[in-house]
Parts: C-alpha cells; structure tokens; sequence
C-alpha cells in the first residue's frame, strides 16, 4: 500500500512515487489540507520529533523548485547540521535540481548564483543578506527548522532579526517554521502570520524514568 499521490502537484507526483511511502503521518496529512500546496501562506509545524516534520518541508520544497521555479533557502542551527541535511538532500534530489552549502568559510560551488536549494545557518544567511543580497529575488520559501531557537540566548536574536526581514522587506517570500519544542506556538503563529498545524503523534512512545540512588523507576502514564 503507498499513498495517494494524486494529494500533490502534478510536477512532483513522479518524484513521491519514488519515495515509496506507505503512508502520510497525521503531521503531513494536516499540513497538506492546511493549504500546504494550494496556498502560499507561511506556515508553522509543531509536532514530536520523528513525527515527519522534515518531509513536510520538502514537499513544500519540490513545489517551490520544481512547479514554482523558485530557489528556496533552508536555515539549520548548526553547521554540523547543515552538513548533515546537505548529504542527505543532494543524495535525494540532485538529479532534480542544484544542492548547495554555505556555512562559515565552506561553501559548495558558487551558491550565490547556481543553487536551487541552500543549506545555511541563521548567521550565514544574515552575513549573504548583508552582503550579496541579488540572489533573494528568486528564493520562494524559507524553511526554518528548530524555530524555537528564536528563545535562545546566544542564537535567538539573529533569526528574530532574519525573520523579522522576510516578514516586512521580503515578505513575498513563504516561510515554513519547524519545531518539536516550542510551547508558544499559537502567539509564534500569530506573529508569523503563519497557519498552525500542530500533532503530538509520536511514531515510537515516549516513556518516563527517574534515576536516583543506583535506582531506575518507570513512571506510568496517568
């Protein structure tokens, strides 16, 4: 049994079937009849970790390069973790588009001009806006992943800064928010001017432990 490949755009329908997938999580079945492809209003996904948040940005994805013709930018907090999404995208899609990198002083070929997908962190997107900016004319989304890292201390001001950007001078660009954590998701929503969708499916259950004493104690769901 696979999924029902006629949920998505004519142009990636071939690029799903590859995929294989048995089914959509409730996640993904939520962002697509939220308007996922049928509109283009930014979006927040606050769902568990392993819940397919990630898959959702990329349907989002395939749309905006594939049908759209659009570049779309992919913001990590990590460079650890940028490089670890640049293998696995450019593994996945390079047959379809460009794959690129930029992080600190790495970068994959010449990014500015040839990406259709980049992987950067919020600080080298901040430095590229700043100083090479011509490129964001062609970006159509923004994916933003751990979104809720606007809270924390040492990163939190330049994506608050980056985000506060896209919302008033690049505002015609979409911005899809991923997070497993963030408890405000309703006023980060609201600020984003984005469309919610929230689950708490969790493909593996999540269990309880105390250790004290030498001593492990399982708590038992309510």
């Amino acid at each position: 049994m696979s999924i029902d490949v006629e949920l998505f755009p004519r142009r990636i329908q071939s690029i799903i079937k590859e995929m294989n997938l048995p089914s959509l999580r409730p996640s993904q079945e939520k962002a697509i009849k939220q308007g996922l492809f049928t509109t283009q209003n930014n979006m927040l996904v606050s769902a568990p970790t392993a819940s397919g948040k990630t898959l959702i940005a990329e349907f989002a994805m395939l749309q905006t390069i594939l049908e759209f013709k659009k570049r779309v930018v992919y913001v990590v907090p990590l460079k650890a973790l940028a490089s670890e999404k640049y293998r696995e995208f450019d593994e996945l899609y390079s047959k379809y588009f460009s794959v690129h990198m930029s992080i600190g002083e790495v970068q994959t070929q010449n990014y500015v001009k040839d990406f259709d997908l980049l992987l950067v962190t919020a600080e080298k997107l901040d430095s590229l806006l700043r100083h090479s900016n011509s490129f964001i004319k062609e970006v159509g989304l923004i994916i933003i992943d751990e979104i809720h890292l606007l809270n924390d201390e040492s990163r939190g001001p330049t994506l608050e800064v980056l985000i506060t950007l896209f919302k008033i001078k690049y505002n015609q660009i979409r911005i899809l928010g991923l997070s497993a954590t963030i408890k405000n998701k309703e006023e980060l929503a609201q600020w984003l001017n984005a469309e919610l969708v929230y689950d708490t499916f969790r493909p593996v259950e999540l269990h309880h432990y105390t250790y004290l004493d030498d001593t492990l104690k399982f708590h038992k769901k309510n």
